[in-house]
């Protein structure tokens, strides 16, 4: 603590570590419908490499629900996710373009509050 010229106490916080963190890191992850820009394998890979983790199956512990843009239709997956968001469950539908965009955002820009 240090004395300032009104003799009042300041209070010097050192910063504080910022934790940086990505939207897909420790999120369970399931695609549907095949992608345009990539391979599944690829996309796993991606994920996996952002901290995410795959899944086969729509679950309650789902996170994101990925769209792929070649995909015909509604999907089993898809179905499964729209009836447990209406339960009341958290998962995230991304459209492939979306996903592309989140896997843009460098894991290194992210602050956490």
């Amino acid at each position: 603590m240090k004395q300032n010229i009104d003799d009042t106490e300041v209070i010097l916080l050192s910063d504080s570590p910022r934790h940086l963190i990505h939207p897909f890191c420790d999120k369970r992850i399931v695609f549907t419908g095949a992608l345009s820009s990539m391979t599944r394998m690829e996309a796993a890979k991606k994920v996996r490499d952002f901290g995410g983790i795959l899944q086969g199956a729509v679950t309650k512990d789902t996170d994101f629900l990925i769209l792929g843009n070649k995909r015909r239709g509604i999907s089993s997956k898809q179905l499964k996710a729209e009836h447990l968001l209406s339960l009341g469950f958290n998962i995230q539908i991304m459209l492939e373009d979306d996903f592309l965009w989140v896997l843009s955002i460098p894991k290194d820009t992210l602050p956490t509050f």
